[in-house]
């Protein structure tokens, strides 16, 4: 788990508690808890999201938001030092002494793929099958960074809605001055909630998802060529060079000193 976003929230959070107490004093955080402003931008948030996409694709996102903040994705290097060493056992092996392997291995693309290579699976055919689970992945994050980045546009329109109902209700009071002051407060809390809501949550999750999601495609292409590699027959050294160059230059070049070091 990458605690990251966790820690980007609760920070968020408390800063902004902090800066309320610090201007108003602790009684003042009462006074920006409003219970029907947070069902306006909450429930319409939600409301317009749902007008917006099928339920399916909503619930979709939900899990793709909960993936992106609890899953822990790979490192580069150790994917392509994994498959070195399947390399390895499969030229001494055989592609047959990569199937002990599979039980080690959490990752389902991962398993698909040696499994793919144990079946004797040519390289049109798994670049085929793997090729297609890539772009659905693809696919599926872009599917739900777009519902987000529209909740995320939504929250503040709702937060301006609430503000002017707000305003209607403190308007039908003009006749008693003193409750125009905190007639006032109360309606510009939606917007308040509103602008915390798209700008600590929804835009910056989804803005991680975007990340998060190219990370993974582009782990996921290392595996590709990397097992369409071993079952071309290709040595150690070549496949190591091949699955290198996806990376940046500094990388590359510490991975190669590294594997000079072990080699010795």
């Amino acid at each position: 788990m990458d605690p990251g976003a966790l820690i980007g929230l609760i920070l968020g959070a408390a800063l902004i508690m902090v800066g309320i107490v610090m201007s108003g004093g602790v009684s003042a955080v009462m006074g920006y808890i409003d219970i029907p402003s947070i069902m306006i931008v909450v429930g319409g948030t939600m409301a317009a999201t749902l007008v917006r996409y099928q339920i399916p694709s909503v619930i979709g996102a939900i899990a793709v938001v909960k993936k992106s903040i609890f899953v822990k994705l790979g490192i580069a290097e150790e994917e392509i030092k994994r498959l070195v060493d399947y390399c390895k056992i499969s030229r001494r092996e055989g592609l047959l002494g990569l199937e002990k392997e599979i039980e080690k291995i959490k990752d389902a693309f991962l398993i698909k793929a040696v499994r793919l290579l144990v079946d004797g699976s040519d390289s049109d055919t798994m670049r085929s099958i793997l090729g297609t689970e890539i772009d659905n992945i693809r696919q599926r994050h872009s599917a739900g960074k777009g519902i987000l980045e529209f909740a995320g546009l939504m929250a503040p329109a709702f937060g301006m809605i609430g503000t002017l109902i707000g305003l209607v209700d403190m308007l039908k009071k003009l006749d008693d001055p003193s409750k125009i002051g905190a007639g006032m407060a109360v309606a510009l809390i939606t917007t308040f909630y509103g602008v915390i809501m798209s700008n600590l949550m929804l835009l910056p999750i989804a803005g991680r998802l975007d990340t998060l999601s190219k990370k993974e495609v582009f782990l996921k292409e290392i595996i590709l060529e990397g097992v369409i590699s071993i079952q071309r027959g290709d040595s150690p050294m070549v496949l190591e060079e091949r699955l290198k160059a996806f990376l940046q230059a500094k990388a590359a070049e510490k991975m190669s000193a590294k594997s000079a070091k072990e080699g010795k």
